[in-house]
């Protein structure tokens, strides 16, 4: 008999129901579990999507758990969070009272259930609450890891393929960095199936753009979406949507993420948002980007602002 595919969602929010409804639309889990303290929005969400995976073209089951029953899992992702905290306040780092609290409340509970997969982290600030997942649960390196720019990343794709007319899966680029204000683009290794952006804007008009004006977009994307309807929804599910389909099929996709460093890059001691190769057992490789000096040293000071908010932790 074939193994199922297990992914439970903690944390049933607008993230996390949205990311619920894309495994399941697309046929990535087998079976969904669902994990939240309010039990009334959970029977929500299990009887939603029970009723929608009927018309889908892939059989799907649904259930409600506790965090002590998640050890069957092989794929937790983990959306728990306040977004509200957010309003009239652009900053991730706000959320941290909350959300640290509530990583630290319940990760014993997870190692309690037995679980021995790979953890995916959506909750904000991405790359601390990554971090002190990591140190709670103890798994092997690389198990824990965030979206980190995944969604940054999507925003420059998508801007740059807007700007350029080239279709956005043709287009190596990534945004670095904290999930957050405190993130860059690395220009000088963005390409378009092989050939380097500045090689294009030597002839070709629509590759002269403003560089700082498209790194700002994607920066800002967010909170765009988040103006409108105080959250995002979709670009943010499909991000770890598709990371639990890289990771359950083994697939070795190299993808932005929120990994930690031990020395690439010359930074250690934190999780931060860079290119990696994800498989089976999560970040199974750093990918090092020939960055120039000058983008070396933006690296090294978006990584020391995930560490000046790092500070507050001694404050929870």
């Amino acid at each position: 008999m074939a193994k199922k595919r297990i992914i439970g969602i903690m944390g049933l929010g607008h993230v996390g129901a949205h990311v619920a409804y894309s495994l399941a639309i697309q046929g990535i889990a087998d079976e969904l579990v669902l994990v939240d303290q309010n039990t009334e929005k959970v029977a929500s969400e299990v009887q939603d999507l029970r009723d929608a995976v009927a018309y889908i073209p892939h059989r799907v089951t649904v259930r409600s758990a506790d965090f002590t029953e998640v050890g069957d899992c092989d794929i937790l992702v983990n959306s728990v969070g306040k977004i509200e905290l957010l309003r009239g306040n652009h900053n991730r780092v706000t959320e941290m009272d909350f959300t640290i609290p509530a990583v630290r409340g319940f990760a014993d509970k997870i190692k309690a259930s037995g679980f021995d997969g790979v953890v995916i982290n959506i909750t904000n600030p991405c790359d601390i609450v990554t971090r002190e997942l990591a140190l709670h649960l103890d798994l092997p390196r690389g198990r824990v890891f965030g979206t980190g720019t995944g969604l940054d990343t999507s925003r420059l794709l998508s801007a740059l393929a807007r700007q350029t007319g080239i279709d956005h899966k043709s287009i190596t680029a990534y945004m670095m960095g904290e999930h957050g204000n405190q993130q860059f683009a690395p220009w000088s290794c963005v390409s378009f199936r092989g050939k380097p952006l500045d090689d294009w804007a030597k002839t070709d008009d629509r590759f002269r753009f403003d560089r700082d004006a498209l790194q700002k977009e994607s920066i800002g994307g967010g909170w765009v979406t988040f103006s409108g309807k105080y959250c995002t929804e979709y670009g943010i599910a499909t991000t770890a949507a598709r990371m639990a389909s890289v990771v359950l099929h083994d697939e070795k996709a190299i993808m932005p993420a929120s990994a930690e460093l031990r020395g690439e890059y010359g930074e250690e001691g934190l999780f931060v948002g860079v290119p990696c190769v994800i498989g089976a057992n999560g970040v199974e490789e750093v990918v090092e980007l020939p960055l120039t000096a000058e983008e070396k040293t933006t690296f090294h000071e978006c990584c020391d602002g995930i560490r000046h908010n790092m500070e507050h932790l001694k404050e929870i």
